[in-house]
């Protein structure tokens, strides 16, 4: 898949999540579910910030612009994601920042889909793309798999602490056997 196949899959996959969320049976597998939410949005943030966001400030008119919104809506849906990630199992504000999330993770893949995506394929050759999905699709296997709303969403900060928080989300995850996807 190219870059923005590849984005728009992911994009699918949370969609699914959060269907799964609500045709749960149980407290545990709607945790299950956060859990999943949790790591899939993280990594796919991290891996725009990382390697889309820059190439489309580069290539878009006013793409600085246009990614400093993004940039935005990431932050609110990664202080949402944590404080989901912070909650037990049953807490009665899960639904609630769920229903949250879902309404900011709605409005940026609308943004994205309609507006950043067909300007970066307008801006950038196939062949580039095709490129840019198979460096997307290594980098995922080593991206952040928990929010981090204060560490920095831009280059080259964020290239020198995205691995540091991924291998501690890892340990986390392991410690705390979270979900592996």
């Amino acid at each position: 898949m190219d870059a923005l196949e590849l984005l728009r899959h992911d994009h699918r996959r949370v969609e699914q999540l959060f269907r799964d969320y609500h045709t749960a049976a149980n407290d545990r597998q709607r945790r299950g579910v956060v859990e999943l939410l949790v790591r899939e949005l993280s990594r796919h943030a991290a891996l725009e910030e990382m390697f889309v966001y820059p190439l489309a400030k580069k290539v878009v008119d006013d793409g600085g612009r246009e990614v400093d919104e993004h940039l935005g809506e990431h932050l609110a849906v990664k202080k949402t994601l944590l404080a989901l990630d912070r909650l037990d199992e049953g807490d009665e504000r899960t639904d609630e920042l769920v229903a949250q999330l879902r309404r900011e993770v709605e409005e940026h893949v609308r943004e994205e889909e309609d507006v950043l995506m067909p300007r970066l394929r307008a801006a950038v050759s196939q062949p580039e793309l095709d490129d840019l999905g198979q460096l997307l699709t290594k980098a995922k296997q080593s991206a952040p798999t928990r929010p981090h709303p204060h560490a920095p969403d831009r280059p080259p900060a964020l290239i020198l602490a995205g691995p540091v928080a991924a291998a501690y989300d890892r340990l986390r995850d392991r410690l705390q056997r979270r979900p592996r996807t």
